[in-house]
Order: structure tokens, then C-alpha cells, then sequence
């Protein structure tokens, strides 16, 4: 029993004093604080003002749960987490099907929640439709509209696109919308790594969401606005997301607390130089064209100083200091490395701009971040959410930021047993003082891991306590559908 808490409850009302019942894996009762209530329990956690509230559900996260550990993810208050994003998830060697995947995670020990979508890019693969196909076939079509179909009835929320990525990169509107027919039957989301997240082309990528998405509902996966400034130009985005909702459109997003992505150095390559094209033939024959578009692209993106390379030897290092480390301009680097060679966290955005986009009420908070990613985000979101954005600004209340991180991913993925504090609903509490909450890490220290979280309780079980993992708790969720 959790005694004198300050209970937030997911919903996005003012903070109460309350007592807590946990009983078994479910909440069993919640009551205004009284010492002279006398309730058996295994255990009695002294609140002492402290704030209970749900536990954190991140809808964009990397990993898989039976290989990486996600201590801390934990550590920041997190309770779910969310698969199959950008259109590749975990798999079981040498088997594409995510049905395969999940038989396994039932089975195994989970540091903590999943929910896992289908993804488009390893669903191609599984319908053997080469990487570089554009338009498939009626009967390649079927197979993937199959592939799915299956995934969905095995209970993956929805559906992902990665579509600045190979193979999503390749695919047409025509493949999107059948895909998105399917998913709408089955009440799932449509996730979606914008086709081009840079400023004069979100819009126009929204709309194709939307539009691939059909019937199902869109979202828009790690909202940001590459090269924009400004909190006029966010709020120019936000009120064209607001008037396509008003039309009927069940559109949400989710955001994180940097002004830096990370991603692979493929996206500063032209789509000619990208597998399945061999690269050594391109570099045999288009050299000069391929380092013009590399200086092009990079200085565009404000220079081989702001990407800083999270992966292999160079990690820790920006394009800039590898190069010269090497011996070699950043664009005959960047030709070494390749479009494989690696990971880097891209500073490529204005914070006064995200800052808008992230506390805009139809936006959720996300990591997309995983275990050994070399970006802060991995480590410090949801502690950087409290600390910076409640604590020291008070540019949102706690309820507004517990809810944005708890009931409102929980509606987006049809969760309807998670997200708030209330009777009958799963046991995924944190417990913390939000004036001790701390966000360590840095893009030079990554893997720092967030303070403050004092209790995290998975499915009614203590998981997190006194900084350490104590127990897994965790468990694949599975979709329920309609009727």
C-alpha cells in the first residue's frame, strides 16, 4: 500500500493527496490519506508527499527486451515501451515473422512492458519483395496485405513506415494505402517516420501519412521540423495538424527533449547511392557527382560539426574531428564510411521550435531512443521532461506532463488497461519527488542514467528501487480488437 502519496493520476487533473492499494497486479483501491485506516498489506511504502503516478509508456522505442537490457529505461520512470518503429523491429534470427518474435517474448523474462507493431519494411522482406521494388505486383501485394493481416490477428497494435529508410524509402502510395486498409480493419495505428521530416517538406508528408493511412489512424512518429526556426513556425504546424483534426482526422504525434535526431549517415546519401545499388560500382563511376551531393548536403545541414558520431571508432566524435583525424575533406570521410558506416546524433534543430511542438497537448512524449544508443534521449527523456520543462521552467504542470507520458500514448495504442491510476487498472507506478528528478546524461556522457525515480512498480511487482533493477517484471501486451 502506497500512504500519503501525492497522487497525479494520468488524467491530467490537479495532484491529490491519497492512499493507494495495490492488490496483486491491479489497483484495488484508492482513498483520501488517513492514519488511522488499517489495511493488511505486505508491504506499507510511506508516500511523504512524493507523487504517484502511472508508469511512463513510450511509444517510439529501439531494442529488443530478450537480448538488451532496459534498466535505464526503468530508471526514467518507464514501464512500457513500444517495437517495431521506423519499420523494423526485433525478430528471432533467420525468422521475419513477428509472430515468431512474440511466441519467444511470451516466454521470457522481461525487464519490462511491450507492445509491438508490425513492420513495413521486414514485412516487405517476409513477402519477398526486393528492396528495390517500387510499385509490387498484384500477388506481391497480397503477400504483404497477408503478412500483416497475420501480425495484426496475433496482436501487434498497428503498423509502421521508416520512409526516409530502405526499403520504405522505395515504396509508393498505392502499397501505403492498401497496407493502411488492413490495419483500419483491425482498430490499429499507423506510425510513421516522415518521408522528409525538413522544413519545406513536413507538410507535404503529413499529408501522405494521412493519406496511406486511410482509415486508420495517423501518427506522426518524433514530430520535429529539420533546418525551421522559431516558435511562429511550430505553431504554424501545429494549427495545420488542429484544422486536419477538426476534418476528422484522429491524428496525434510524439516528441522528444533534443534538438539533435539519431540516425544512420544514410540519410545524407542520395537514394541512387543507397543499397540495393552496389556501391562500388557508384564509386567507380559517379564519385564526383556523390561528393558534390555529400558537401552539398552536409553544409546544408550546418556542417560536419553537427553530426556527432555515436557508432564504431569514431563515436564521440563529430564528422569534422574524424576527418581531419584521418587525414581526409568530410566529404571524401563521409565516401569512406559509406552509407552503412554508422550512427550519429544529427543537430539539426532549433530548440525554441521543438519546445512549442513537444508541449502541444496532442503530443505525447517519446524516447526513440534504446539500450547503447549514444544519444541522451536513451537515458533522459522523461527525467529532462520533469526536471527541465515542471521543475525549473514551469512551462507545464505535472499533471499536464504525467499525462502527455502515460493516458495519452496509452489512447493512441489503444491501451485501455494502462496510462492512469484508477480501480481495476494494471499496477504500473512511479514513485519519485519531481524536485529530485534528475536528467544526467549527455551527448558526451550518454549513458549517464536518470535520478530521482524511487519506485517503479510493473504489473504490481517492485521492478526499479534504491537505482537498480530489482526484478523483471514485464510482459508482452497483446491487442484486443473489437467484438
Amino acid at each position: 500500500m502506497f500512504r500519503e502519496v501525492t497522487l497525479v493520476d494520468g488524467t491530467g487533473a490537479p495532484p491529490r493527496p491519497a492512499d493507494v492499494l495495490v492488490s496483486g497486479d491491479r489497483i484495488a483501491s484508492i482513498s483520501a490519506p488517513s492514519a488511522r485506516t488499517r489495511v493488511a498489506a505486505a508491504r506499507i511504502i510511506p508516500g511523504e508527499g512524493r507523487v504517484l503516478a502511472p508508469g511512463f509508456i513510450d511509444t517510439h522505442t529501439h531494442g529488443d527486451p530478450m537480448s538488451d537490457s532496459f534498466d535505464a529505461f526503468l530508471a526514467m520512470g518507464v514501464t512500457t515501451i513500444t517495437l517495431g518503429v521506423d519499420g523494423g523491429g526485433p525478430r528471432i534470427k533467420g525468422d521475419l515473422d513477428l509472430r515468431g518474435w512474440m511466441r519467444a517474448a511470451d516466454r521470457a523474462p522481461l525487464d519490462l512492458n511491450v507492445v509491438a507493431l508490425a513492420s513495413h519494411g521486414t514485412l516487405r522482406r517476409a513477402a519477398n519483395i526486393p528492396d528495390s521494388v517500387r510499385r509490387p505486383d498484384a500477388a506481391a501485394l497480397a503477400r504483404l496485405e497477408a503478412q500483416l493481416d497475420a501480425e495484426l490477428r496475433a496482436g501487434a497494435f498497428g503498423l509502421t513506415y521508416g520512409l526516409e529508410y530502405v526499403p520504405g524509402i522505395y515504396s509508393q502510395t498505392p502499397e501505403l494505402t492498401a497496407l493502411g486498409r488492413v490495419v483500419a480493419r483491425h482498430d490499429g495505428v499507423v506510425m510513421s517516420h516522415m518521408r522528409s521530416e525538413n522544413d519545406d517538406e513536413i507538410e507535404t508528408s503529413i499529408d501522405e501519412l494521412i493519406a496511406s493511412a486511410g482509415p486508420a489512424r495517423p501518427h506522426i512518429s518524433h514530430l520535429k521540423v529539420v533546418f525551421g526556426k522559431g516558435e511562429a513556425r511550430a505553431r504554424a504546424l501545429l494549427d495545420d495538424l488542429a484544422a486536419k483534426r477538426r476534418a476528422g482526422i484522429d491524428l496525434t504525434a510524439d516528441a522528444y527533449p533534443y534538438n539533435a535526431g539519431f540516425t544512420g549517415i544514410a540519410i545524407l546519401f542520395p537514394q541512387w547511392a543507397l543499397p540495393p545499388t552496389d556501391y562500388a560500382t557508384i564509386l567507380a563511376t559517379r564519385r564526383a557527382e556523390l561528393r558534390d551531393y555529400l558537401e552539398k548536403r552536409m553544409i546544408r545541414r550546418g556542417g560536419p560539426e553537427m553530426l556527432l558520431l555515436g557508432t564504431g571508432k569514431h563515436a564521440g566524435k563529430t564528422v569534422a574531428q574524424a576527418a581531419q583525424e584521418a587525414g581526409l575533406a568530410f566529404p571524401d570521410f563521409l565516401i569512406q564510411l559509406g552509407p552503412n558506416g554508422g550512427s550519429g546524433a544529427h543537430f539539426t534543430m532549433d530548440q525554441a521550435l521543438q519546445d512549442v511542438l513537444l508541449l502541444d497537448p496532442m503530443v505525447a512524449i517519446s524516447t526513440d531512443g534504446g539500450p547503447g544508443m549514444r544519444h541522451p534521449r536513451a537515458t533522459g527523456t522523461y527525467a529532462k521532461l520533469i526536471e527541465d520543462y515542471v521543475v525549473k521552467s514551469k512551462r507545464i504542470p505535472i499533471e499536464e506532463a504525467v499525462r502527455k507520458a502515460t493516458s495519452f500514448p496509452a489512447r493512441i495504442l489503444r491501451l485501455t488497461d494502462r496510462g492512469t491510476i484508477r480501480v481495476g487498472a494494471k499496477a504500473d507506478l512511479i514513485l519519485f519527488d519531481p524536485a529530485k528528478v534528475r536528467a544526467r546524461s549527455t551527448y558526451l556522457d550518454p549513458f549517464a542514467r536518470a535520478q530521482g525515480f524511487d519506485l517503479v512498480m510493473v504489473g504490481g511487482q517492485a521492478a526499479f528501487e534504491t537505482g537498480q533493477r530489482v526484478a523483471r517484471a514485464g510482459r508482452l501486451l497483446r491487442a484486443t480488437r473489437p467484438g
